[in-house]
């Protein structure tokens, strides 16, 4: 007998689901694209002033509400289209936008790494590759406080791991990512002060502040909750899963839910057995890709300015914040707080508004709306391939 699955994605009704993502994901890149922003100028240089439309005190540059034609104004409405018009395409650039792409290239080949150790190379690379792709879009169309992780264990499961096993290996990639967090953000701080990391416009500097120490607590916690969850006490997701399985619509699968529960433990009993050489590994192939990940925007400011070492460290510890900020974004991808968090953090670079409009656009066209076109594409077949 068929599944139900392989039928919705069998046939014509692939192009058809490949269709409606690209008409989707083709709309979500317009509309970025023709995103306005009002840009800062010298006075009496621009066509709009603000007037504070909306009555609440903040220069919104994002809302047309907020300006008005002004023959003498100080704020120059722009596109981002208008934007990528305008930069000076040389050798320069064109060699580190390409450095931007081949790091991004290399975030997923460390997560195919690091997803082959986990699973003691039972996926190949091509199965390694579409687990992490199809990682990446559900990442990328999922709030930021939810992110991937909630699709990743029901990828890896048809693509052969049992679920339990499945489940623990993603509260391990989620340990190891917060791991990551927590061992690096001490260490960029052996470089650079604080204050060169951490700045904000002045309204926004304590709170942002408060944020970004009340976020690292709770990354930290989580670190150590997922630690005991997978190490010391795995009962507790089988507990949790259990509770899930407790809701009226879901009760009648109790059964499975223990059976899940019965192989993360399992999980749990091998990876305690494994030495410290396979951990090594497994952290070291987590590092990288975020390495990577954070070098995509280093590489995307080298193309349009003169940074030295330490700026790129800097730059790099600048980073840790804007993820955190993206983490806890309910938006999809964290988009709108990732561009807005991207200008606050770089301000300080005496970076123009409009080049740092250019630049966290050309950002999210490198590092975010690749996924979403290959995923809309990608999932269809795959669920087709897949039993």
């Amino acid at each position: 007998m068929s599944s139900p699955l392989r039928k919705i994605a069998g046939g014509w009704k692939v192009f058809i689901a490949i269709a409606i993502g690209l008409v989707v994901s083709g709309w979500i890149l317009y509309s970025n694209m023709n995103q306005i922003q009002f840009i800062d100028v010298d006075e009496g240089t621009g066509e709009f002033e603000w007037i504070d439309g909306n009555g609440n005190g903040v220069v919104d540059t994002h809302l047309e509400e907020d300006f008005k034609l002004s023959e003498t104004g100080n704020y120059h409405l722009q596109t981002a289209s208008d934007s990528l018009k305008n930069i000076d395409w040389s050798f320069h650039t064109f060699f580190w936008l390409l450095g931007a792409i081949i790091f991004t290239a290399g975030r997923d080949f460390f997560y195919m790494v690091r997803i082959r150790i986990l699973t003691k190379n039972k996926l190949s690379w091509k199965s390694a590759l579409y687990v992490i792709l199809l990682w990446e879009f559900a990442s990328a169309i999922s709030p930021g406080v939810v992110g991937g992780a909630a699709v990743a264990m029901f990828i890896l499961n048809r693509e052969g791991i049992p679920f339990g096993r499945a489940t623990a290996i993603v509260i391990i990639t989620a340990f190891m990512d917060n791991l990551f967090y927590v061992v690096m953000i001490p260490l960029i701080f052996i470089f650079v002060s604080y204050g060169s990391v951490v700045t904000f416009g002045d309204e926004t500097s304590t709170f942002l502040s408060m944020w970004f120490y009340g976020g690292f607590l709770i990354i930290l916690s989580v670190c150590i909750l997922l630690y005991l969850t997978i190490f010391w006490y795995p009962k507790l997701a089988s507990k949790f899963l259990l509770l899930i399985f407790k809701l009226p619509f879901l009760n009648r699968w109790k059964v499975i839910a223990i059976e899940w529960g019965k192989d993360i433990e399992l999980a749990s009993k091998q990876f305690k057995e494994e030495n410290r050489v396979y951990w090594f590994k497994v952290f070291g192939a987590t590092m990288a890709s975020w390495l990577s990940r954070y070098l995509v925007i280093n590489a995307i400011l080298n193309a349009f300015l003169d940074l030295g070492i330490m700026d790129n460290v800097r730059i790099l510890g600048k980073q840790f914040v804007l993820w955190l900020f993206m983490l806890v974004t309910p938006t999809p991808g964290g988009s709108g707080m990732a561009e807005y968090a991207f200008g606050e953090l770089l301000s300080d670079l005496g970076i123009s508004a409009l080049v740092l409009a250019v630049m966290a656009l050309i950002w999210r066209l490198v590092s975010y709306f690749p996924y979403i076109f290959i995923g809309v594409i990608l999932l269809p077949f795959w669920l087709r391939k897949k039993r």
